[in-house]
């Protein structure tokens, strides 16, 4: 008899191993690990979708054995390199085994259950479940259903009036086409025209193409360009006839993409200098991890294509990942352009088809190179040649919920797989990367300057509190928009930065004081004057301006600070003939907003491109000499170690956006802080001298890279719980370490209540603690008990985020 050991899709502590089942004979040979099955689970029996993690020959358990009652896969989804990557991924994030496979998969891979309870007697007529009765006996159990009705389908459960079952649901489909092909010869259509009435005349331009062209395949849009004129009513009947043979053929849904093929470009001697130390590295099959240092412009990417082409050319696949959907439509361009037909994207911005067509391109070996955001990092590619990360300084590279990987960890853990090297790119590099470089854990490789003497821009420091300002535009000083105004005399295009989208920060009463919160989080709603609405940033919630104060009822309530969405309004107020792109969350919403507003500003069909940091990074636009910094102190002020450090990345990331042609480029940066050294440095765009004086603050404060750090979070509905347990969590977790170890906290996170929910939180820095892995694995256990229901406990490892 064989055994399966199934890891099964309920992320609890509970669940986190995996359970026997037996292998019925006629499924035997299709039960192999990484399949995915459905099998009973629970006293219930009700089936649940679970992994294939082995198949042994017998069991430890000693009572009777459920059958696995259905297989879903002919193959393995997940092979036996991703099965070892989701036990080590579960291990250093603290994540349930099930969590981790399900994030190596397309969301369509995924099972959606739904849950439905079914009438045995009829309900009462005030009974308040007739509300859910979709069916005459039936309904749908919603997943956000209110306690009470919840309560009622249990009492009625119990009382045997009804009963639940599990619905499993898989959004995997296929997508066919309809193709039209030939199944006679030219001489037999030849005979057939002989016989067709002279005033037939859509029968006779279908022939008379089918003499010519027999044999011929394709779909009617393919048919109905061969035959200008043909009608697709006509293909059916052609088939009715026996002219035509028709089938249903499987088709992918690539997202559409342009490509131009383009050759590779000349290398510069730094660029070169690079590329050959990495191909010696993947020839000697070794998985040395590169930093490309390399300042804005510098041509990194030309040194990520050779390297790819080179891994292509040996038999090989390359991986490259982006931090942001906004940088994947010029990145997979120029990518498609040097590779076309063997380059897959995965992005969340494809739709769950796309995403599920391109997995299983790059599953079937029918795409060499992947081009990715952070969940690419799992793209089941084999043979890897080369990974890449670029702008591998982003904090988007870092996941926020379970599990908490960071893709560059995953790119280093699939390198001693497939003995490859590891690209890190920055112009910026993190401090912990640029840190390793120095002890020799990463090989530093530096790109100086602009290939083909292109200069640096110039950047220009405005202080706020003196600079000229336009009457009743406090934001913009008279000096950026005289710039505005000069490229746009010039028919050059300019690029503005303001990290915060919107209209206003907030709306507050100008006779109480009272600001408009969001009742369920501590933080007050931002104005969007599109939607006429104020919104929380958090958790989504809405709701109409007022008009008079809801504290005092006064009418003089107004709007204070500064979006994306009142700077454009400004901007078009003072410069009337400029044709102005905003690229925020909100303009990028709708699937392909980036890649239009990229492609639009690309075709010069506007002057000026505003945006949030998406702005900032990886686009390459030859006719942009101007880079305008609103607001360089957004930023610089968060209680947070790592302020300075992303002021000094964004600043200097966005100023490379200007000048990158044979046109000179200017930086303006408007600040109220111009004596700041973050600003300071990235102005002179000198990372060396940022890093040394970063590095000597980071060090007086024992913060990464001198320390590791785990952030413990726990949050409740009721704040005083939240305080209770992370009090008890720190004194039970505080003997368990040594001396050495320092615990930050408990303190409440900066923004406490997020959707109802409080969050407390403390922060343990720490060299080396060995006993501090399996303390972490015992708390898990411990907050899964039944006393600790309502909480949630959060244990990250290397945050990105402290407050």
């Amino acid at each position: 008899m064989a055994v399966a050991q199934v890891i099964i899709d309920i992320p609890a502590q509970q669940t986190n191993r995996p359970f026997d089942y037996e292998v019925p004979e006629n499924l035997t040979a299709l039960a192999v690990p990484g399949v995915r099955v459905l099998v009973p689970f629970g006293r219930s029996g009700h089936l649940r979708q679970g992994f294939i993690w082995r198949v042994v020959d017998k069991s430890d358990f000693a009572g009777q054995l459920k059958p696995v009652a259905r297989i879903l896969d002919l193959d393995p989804v997940l092979n036996q390199e991703m099965l070892a990557l989701a036990k080590w991924l579960a291990q250093d994030t603290f994540s349930f085994l099930i969590s981790c496979l399900q994030t190596m998969l397309p969301s369509a891979l995924r099972a959606n259950y739904q849950r439905r309870f079914h009438l045995l007697a009829p309900l009462a007529a005030n009974d308040p479940l007739q509300a859910l009765l979709d069916r005459e006996d039936s309904g749908l159990i919603p997943d956000n259903i209110a306690a009470d009705l919840l309560a009622e389908i249990k009492r009625l459960e119990q009382k045997g009036q009804l009963t639940i079952d599990y619905q499993i649901s898989q959004k995997t489909k296929i997508k066919q086409e309809k193709v039209f092909k030939t199944s006679l010869t030219s001489d037999q259509y030849q005979g057939l025209r002989q016989s067709v009435r002279a005033n037939a005349k859509q029968q006779l331009l279908l022939l008379d193409f089918l003499i010519a062209q027999a044999p011929f395949v394709g779909n009617s849009a393919t048919w109905l360009v061969k035959v200008p004129g043909l009608k697709a009513a006509t293909l059916s009947q052609a088939v009715k006839k026996g002219w035509l043979a028709a089938e249903e053929k499987e088709v992918y849904r690539q997202p559409l993409t342009e490509v131009t093929a383009t050759t590779p470009k000349k290398l510069t001697s730094e660029q070169q200098a690079a590329f050959t130390t990495i191909i010696k590295s993947m020839d000697q099959a070794e998985h040395t991890t590169f930093l490309l240092e390399g300042v804005t412009g510098s041509g990194k990417t030309e040194v990520y294509l050779d390297a790819m082409q080179h891994a292509l050319a040996a038999g090989q696949t390359a991986l490259m990942l982006v931090p942001e959907i906004s940088l994947t439509p010029q990145m997979v361009e120029r990518v498609q352009g040097r590779f076309p037909g063997q380059v897959a994207v995965l992005h969340s911005g494809l739709s769950v088809g796309e995403r599920y067509d391109e997995w299983r391109r790059i599953e079937r070996g029918e795409a060499q190179v992947v081009v990715g955001a952070r969940s690419a990092a799992f793209a089941p590619l084999k043979k890897i040649g080369i990974m890449i990360l670029d702008e591998e300084h982003e904090s988007s590279y870092k996941q926020e919920d379970m599990p908490r990987y960071h893709a560059r960890d995953v790119l280093l853990k699939r390198a001693e797989t497939y003995h490859c090297p590891v690209i890190l790119g920055s112009a910026t590099p993190s401090l912990e990367s640029r840190a390793r470089a120095q002890k020799g854990r990463y090989q530093l490789l530096r790109l100086t300057k602009r290939p083909n003497t292109i200069q640096m821009p110039q950047v220009n420091v405005i202080d706020m509190r003196q600079a000229d300002k336009i009457a009743g535009k406090s934001d913009l000083s008279k000096q950026l928009v005289d710039q505005l105004n000069l490229r746009l005399e010039r028919h050059e295009q300019s690029v503005l930065l303001l990290n915060r989208r919107g209209y206003a920060n907030f709306v507050l009463c100008r006779d109480c004081g009272h600001v408009i919160k969001c009742p369920n989080c501590d933080i007050s709603l931002t104005l969007h004057r599109d939607t006429n609405s104020l919104k929380c940033h958090y958790c989504g919630h809405q709701e109409a301006i007022p008009s008079a104060c809801p504290q005092c009822h006064s009418q003089n309530i107004r709007s204070y600070g500064s979006g994306t969405q009142k700077v454009e309004q400004e901007i078009q107020e003072l410069l009337p003939t400029a044709r102005i792109l905003r690229m925020d969350v909100d303009t990028t919403a709708r699937k392909g907003g980036h890649e239009r507003i990229i492609k639009q500003f690309g075709a010069h069909q506007a002057d000026i491109l505003l945006g949030t940091q998406m702005v900032a990074k990886g686009l390459d636009f030859p006719d942009v000499t101007l880079v305008g910094v609103i607001n360089a102190d957004t930023s610089l002020s968060l209680p947070d170690f790592r302020a300075s450090e992303r002021t000094f990345q964004l600043l200097t990331q966005v100023s490379g956006r200007a000048g990158r042609a044979d046109k000179q480029g200017e930086v303006f940066i408007q600040t109220y802080n111009p004596e700041n050294y973050a600003i300071q440095l990235a102005s002179a765009q000198n990372y060396e001298a940022f890093y040394q004086k970063e590095m000597g603050i980071r060090h007086q404060g024992g913060y990464p890279p001198y320390y590791y750090t785990i952030l413990i979070s726990v949050n409740h509905r009721q704040e005083d719980q939240a305080v209770q347990k992370i009090y008890q969590i720190q004194n039970w977790l505080q003997p368990q370490l040594s001396e050495a170890a320092v615990v930050l906290g408990p303190t409440a996170r900066m923004i406490t209540r997020i959707n109802n929910q409080y969050y407390y939180q403390l922060i343990i820095k720490y060299k080396s603690e060995p006993r501090l892995l399996k303390a972490l694995q015992t708390l898990i256990m411990k907050m899964q008990s039944k006393t600790n229901r309502g909480f949630q406990l959060r244990v990250d490892r290397e945050p990105m985020q402290f407050m």
